[in-house]
């Protein structure tokens, strides 16, 4: 399927992993230019180098930016002040119990998972409206809906993400702009990969029981009961940047596996 992205600019946050890398490849393989975003040059170059292994011919740059920083966030919008995509995936998890959680882990939270969208967002959004194109997409999660108990500090974040996609797409009345929201369930990421491992090796298990065990206790609502691949979120995310789905607009999409139980 042709998504018509040839000749689009996008920069995709956090992608030198997981699901922003993932997308990253799907725009290159659809002819879109693609800016990838880490918070180290290395991390960058490596993901670069793996990527035009991946997609030959790829067109594909990367700028180091640290969205806790926010003159990091400056020189990446003078590096960059114009695109056509934006997907705002950059953001931290970590469980923690609520008692624990200190008013400096609530505000860096914050300041990660929504106000790098806000920031970008707001350089963003005023040229895709004069040119009437745009994609903004912001990677929340089911914990906007389903606020883990071990984690209600990032589920926080990834509601307030929600009203931002809203909110701003509420401004793209009557153009070719469009705001919406993506959110994965359980995906085997980098971070998930590396905490499945830790996990494993405290209680002395396996990866595979662990796994189970997850989809048992924390979350048995899934229809999938596994976690879902980087690649299957990226499929959702790529089409939605897409011209294709130039309907789409101020929705919050799922591919959660099914763990949120309800109908809409």
């Amino acid at each position: 399927m042709n998504l018509q992205l040839e000749g689009k600019i996008a920069l995709v946050t956090g992608s030198t992993a997981g699901i922003g890398f993932a997308t990253a490849k799907q725009l290159l393989q659809e002819g879109a230019t693609v800016y990838i975003n880490g918070r180290t040059e290395q991390r960058i170059q490596e993901a670069i180098a793996k990527l035009q292994s991946l997609v030959p011919g790829a067109k594909v740059h990367g700028i180091a930016a640290d969205f806790l920083n926010v003159a990091d966030v400056n020189k990446l919008l003078q590096a960059l002040p114009e695109v056509d995509i934006l997907i705002n995936n950059a953001g931290i998890f970590e469980p923690k119990p609520f008692e624990e959680i200190t008013d400096a882990d609530w505000l860096r939270f914050y300041e990660m998972n929504v106000l790098s969208g806000v920031r970008l967002s707001r350089q963003y959004l005023p040229a895709m409206l004069k040119k009437n194109w745009g994609r903004i997409i912001f990677i929340s999660s089911e914990s906007a809906i389903l606020i883990p108990e071990e984690m209600i500090h990032y589920g926080m974040t990834k509601t307030a993400q929600l009203a931002l996609s809203r909110g701003l797409a509420e401004l793209t009345k009557g153009t070719g702009v469009t705001v919406n929201a993506v959110l994965p369930g359980p995906t085997k990421s980098e971070g998930v990969e590396d905490f499945i491992g830790s996990m494993a090796q405290q209680q002395q298990q396996t990866r595979e029981s662990i796994e189970k065990d997850f989809f048992t206790t924390a979350r048995p609502s899934s229809l999938i009961q596994r976690f879902a691949t980087t690649e299957e979120v990226a499929n959702l995310i790529t089409y939605v940047a897409s011209q294709l789905s130039s309907a789409t607009n101020g929705a919050a999409l799922r591919v959660d596996g099914g763990v949120v139980k309800t109908i809409i």
